[in-house]
């Protein structure tokens, strides 16, 4: 099982969840800001530790050997979470699963092939782990699905111009993508982006720009 640390809502008895999955060499302590930062106070969010060592931090597949082995490990471990999650009374149709880096890669390969409807899905400065393969392999709610897929424009780790092309390969197969380009490297753009994430957020609750306290 993944290492997790839940950080309750503000408000009571809200199920509504996000799933925070890190970046290469990160951990679940690498996004202990994003809570405070969204702003949201009936939103949980599940902080998930990836399951291999990696330089002090975390890695969710080995992107200079056999990167094919551990996504579909990885994939198996997060659909065994969401499983569970379920089971305690967390529908995934209140779960939205968010991922930077390697995290993203993870949210779009969970994302099209989980069985169950995400309330959605937010994909930060990643790629798609062969796409032609992952378009094959849909599940049977993937075009209903709801992505936010983000990249920056100066990024030297994941090319932009292959990332964005991977993105229309998707959307022409009618996948549900909504693309924003930013200018800034391997990073979260500040208030800037953290605006775009948390208004998506929002309309998948439908809830009204008054709901996110200081923010608005």
């Amino acid at each position: 099982m993944l290492e997790t640390d839940l950080v309750p809502a503000q408000e009571k008895d809200s199920r509504r969840l996000m799933v925070v999955l890190h970046g290469l060499g990160d951990s679940m302590e690498g996004y202990r800001w994003l809570p405070p930062a969204l702003g949201l106070p009936w939103l949980n969010y599940l902080l998930v530790n990836a399951p291999d060592p990696y330089f002090g931090g975390y890695s969710w597949y080995d992107f200079s050997g056999d990167a094919g082995t551990g996504v579909e490990r990885s994939r198996a471990l997060l659909f065994e979470l969401l499983d569970e999650w379920r089971k305690r009374g967390w529908p995934t149709e209140q779960t939205v699963l968010f991922g930077f880096s390697q995290g993203c890669l993870m949210t779009l390969d969970v994302g099209l092939r989980y069985p169950h409807l995400f309330a959605g899905l937010i994909g930060i400065s990643g790629y798609t782990h062969e796409p032609d393969r992952a378009i094959v392999e849909l599940s049977p709610v993937a075009l209903q699905q709801r992505f936010l897929i983000t990249h920056g424009t100066e990024d030297p780790l994941i090319p932009f111009g292959a990332a964005r092309e991977q993105i229309h390969l998707l959307k022409a197969s009618g996948i549900k993508i909504e693309w924003h380009e930013f200018v800034k490297a391997h990073t979260i753009a500040g208030e800037e982006e953290l605006a775009v994430i948390r208004d998506f957020v929002r309309a998948r609750y439908g809830r009204s720009p008054v709901d996110c306290g200081s923010h608005r």
